[in-house]
Formats: structure tokens, C-alpha cells, sequence
């Protein structure tokens, strides 16, 4: 069945966020203030930049203060619309109270997560799976947060715990879920969570898909929470290289670098080093090394060949601030080995990186292939469109914007 793309994102505002303490005292946790502009805009210009037109703001707790600096959304290049209802509501509460001006399907979203959405993907499994809802789940296997949820391995919710206490637990729903209108009817109870009401529901029946993503969300929810947040927020940019074909001439197919000997910068790699530190990117490496797991290159060789480069790219002018690599033979069935994306999502946390607006430079397919599932932007270094041109049109697009 054909459905249209929702244009209305609905966003859950209304709580008094005690938990912020004195920074709660005059605004609501939404408008917390990151690098000078409240956490909300971020969530709106994220939407906008997603294809959404229109925004629904469900408010509580000082909701004048979200309405007198949003005002109807046209500064924002969105139409912004409100809900109001009593602090004390809890969420299913306020979407009942709301339904009529909710759209027959529609983006549902906390305001204090911000998760760097790819919405297409996320529409594009919801039609797929058939299901009248989808909500997207942290894979949490860094342990950022405390499991509530179990997927399965056909993408539909199997377990769905807010209490978090069943055994095996794996996973952190953060909304940014696709609903249907006509699941309300199913609401009986106005005073409880929408996760409470609806969830555990749909989840029993099958009928709740999970977008389950390694990427890190970011949150204004509790103070321990907002370092983290701002240094994402932040967004330094920064560029992910292979290393092999990118930075130095590849060893014949099928042989491997094996020390630093056989070690050989391109022409202009240096140069594009130097110039990504000229304009404040991070640059980090990241590289499949099956090498090592063959017994063909040694960890000391490798820890020599990658602390040569370093030094020669300080010495040059620039810096190479990370370099992961997988040691890994070529059928290890591990997640770091590229086209797996392992080792992006790992420089992600490491350095609070949002991958959609981070460029990976590769020279292989496998390169590309990592980019796309881990949502990052994919370039191919190849002899006519050597690094240095890609650093040179990276930097120039950068001022141009």
C-alpha cells in the first residue's frame, strides 16, 4: 500500500525536567541552552534539513517560553503549532489531547534526545515492514545508557521493558518513531507514558518495528549527560581516511605494509593533511589490516608504520589525531572489518562525531560500502582524484556554506 511521506514531526515538550535542577528554574528542558541556542532549535533545524514542514510542540511546564521564541515556526523555515496541557500530564495524555491536529501519520520525537536522523532509511523500513509503527533503538553496546529493549533479527520489537529488569535486554529505545494516527484508539489509560501504553502493546502483537542504530544519540535529559552533548553539538568537522590508497601507495594485491621501510606517502597527502589542520578538521584514520591476523605484519611493525605517519604528518604541518584499524582476517565475521562499519562508529563515540556530516575517504568500494551504513558521506580517492583534490573540495564547499 502506497502512503505518502509524513511532513509533521510531533515533539513530546511538556515536562518540568527536574532532574536539570537550576537550569529548569525559568525554561523548560527543551530550551536549555547549547553553544549559545536553546537544544530545541537543533531539533527543529535537524527536521527542517529532514524534508518536515510542520511541527506540533506538545507544552507544559512554561510553555511561554518555547512559544514566545518560536512563535509560528516561519523564522525557522517550518510552520510551528502547539498543544498545551497541565505540567503534571504525562505523554499519552497529551497526544490524546492532540489528536486532532496530528496528521494520519506522523514523526514522534523526545525533546531532550538528539539523534542525527537519516529519515529516508527510517521510512523506508517502516513501508517495508508493514507494521503501523516503528520507534528507533540505540544498540547500546557501549553501555551509554540502561537496555529496555530486545529486537529480533527479522527488525520487530520482542521485548519491550521501560522498568528495564528482563534478563537479556539489549538496546535503548529513543523515539524518532513513525505512528499512525489510528493507534490512539487503542489508548485507555490518559495517565500513563506513551511507552507504557502503547508499546508493550504493539510489541506483543508483532506489530512494532525497531530501526536499530550504532550511532551515538546525544541528550539534554540530566547534567551528566550535557558534556557530551555540547562537544557533539559543537560539530568540529572532522574527515575519516583510509589508509592504504589514500595516504600511501598500497602494497601489491594480495602483500601487506609490513614495516616502516616499505612505507610511502602519495604525492599531496601530506599537503592535504596540512591543510585539514589549517581549517580545523579532525583527521582520523581508519584502516582494515588483515596483515596482522594473517601473521604477515607484526602489532610492533604496525604501532611503527602508524607512529611514523603521525610524526611525518606533524612535521609537515599537519596531524593525524586517531587511527583504528582491524586486525582481523579477511572471513573473522567481525563488525570492524570494512565494508562493515565498526570502525566509524567507534571514532563516532570516541570524538562525539555526527557521521552524516563526516566525509570518508576511500579508495575501494568496501570504503564506500562502510560509509553508507554507518550514514557518513562516501568519496572514492582514485590516481585522477587524488586526496589532496577531495581535501581541496571539501574545504572549499566548507566555506562556501
Amino acid at each position: 500500500m502506497f502512503m505518502d511521506r509524513p511532513k509533521q514531526a510531533v515533539i513530546l515538550a511538556g515536562g518540568r525536567g527536574s532532574r536539570l535542577g537550576p537550569f529548569t528554574e525559568t525554561r523548560p528542558k527543551p530550551m536549555v541552552e547549547v553553544h549559545g541556542r536553546p537544544f530545541l532549535e537543533y531539533l527543529v533545524e535537524m527536521l527542517r534539513e529532514q524534508g518536515f514542514s510542520e511541527v506540533l510542540l506538545l507544552l507544559g511546564y512554561l510553555p511561554h517560553v518555547v512559544q514566545d521564541h518560536f512563535g509560528d515556526g516561519g523564522r525557522f523555515g517550518v510552520r510551528i503549532t502547539y498543544s498545551v496541557t497541565a505540567p503534571e500530564d504525562l505523554t499519552t495524555r497529551r497526544l490524546l489531547v492532540a489528536r486532532e491536529q496530528l496528521d494520519s501519520v506522523f514523526l514522534l520525537m523526545y525533546c531532550d534526545n538528539y539523534w542525527p536522523m537519516q529519515f529516508d532509511r527510517l521510512w523506508e523500513q517502516y513501508v517495508s515492514s508493514g507494521a503501523p509503527a516503528l520507534t528507533t533503538v540505540y544498540s547500546n553496546k557501549d553501555r551509554y545508557s540502561r537496555d529496555s529493549v530486545q529486537v529480533g533479527p527479522d527488525g520487530f520489537m520482542e521485548i519491550f521493558d521501560r522498568s528495564r529488569t528482563t534478563p537479556g535486554l539489549q538496546g535503548v529505545e529513543i523515539s524518532y518513531a513513525i505512528l499512525r494516527r489510528d493507534l490512539l484508539d487503542r489508548l485507555t489509560d490518559p495517565d500513563l507514558l506513551i511507552e507504557e501504553a502503547l508499546y508493550p502493546q504493539l510489541t506483543r502483537e508483532k506489530k512494532l518495528a525497531a530501526h536499530v542504530t550504532d550511532h551515538r544519540y546525544y541528550s539534554v535529559g540530566s547534567p551528566e549527560r550535557l558534556p557530551l552533548t555540547n562537544a557533539f553539538l559543537a560539530r568540529r568537522p572532522a574527515v575519516i581516511l583510509d589508509r592504504d590508497g589514500v595516504l600511501n601507495r598500497r602494497a601489491p594485491r594480495g602483500q601487506y605494509i609490513r614495516h616502516v621501510g616499505e612505507f610511502e606517502w602519495l604525492p599531496g597527502s601530506l599537503d592535504a593533511l596540512r591543510a585539514f589542520r589549517e581549517a580545523g578538521y579532525r583527521v582520523i584514520v581508519a584502516s582494515n589490516q588483515a596483515g596482522v591476523a594473517r601473521g604477515q605484519v607484526t602489532a610492533e611493525s604496525l604501532d611503527d608504520i602508524h607512529n611514523k605517519m603521525r610524526a611525518e604528518a606533524v612535521q609537515a604541518g599537519g596531524v593525524i589525531d586517531a587511527i583504528y584499524f582491524c586486525p582481523h582476517d579477511w572471513d573473522a565475521g567481525c563488525e570492524c572489518r570494512k565494508p562493515r562499519p565498526g570502525l566509524l562508529f567507534q571514532a563516532q563515540r570516541d570524538f562525539s562525531l555526527d557521521l552524516t556530516r563526516t566525509c570518508f575517504l576511500g579508495d575501494d568500494e568496501r570504503d564506500l560500502q562502510a560509509a553508507e551504513a554507518a550514514g557518513a558521506i562516501g568519496r572514492l580517492v582514485t590516481a585522477q582524484e587524488p586526496l589532496v583534490t577531495h581535501a581541496t573540495h571539501l574545504l572549499t564547499s566548507q566555506q562556501r556554506s
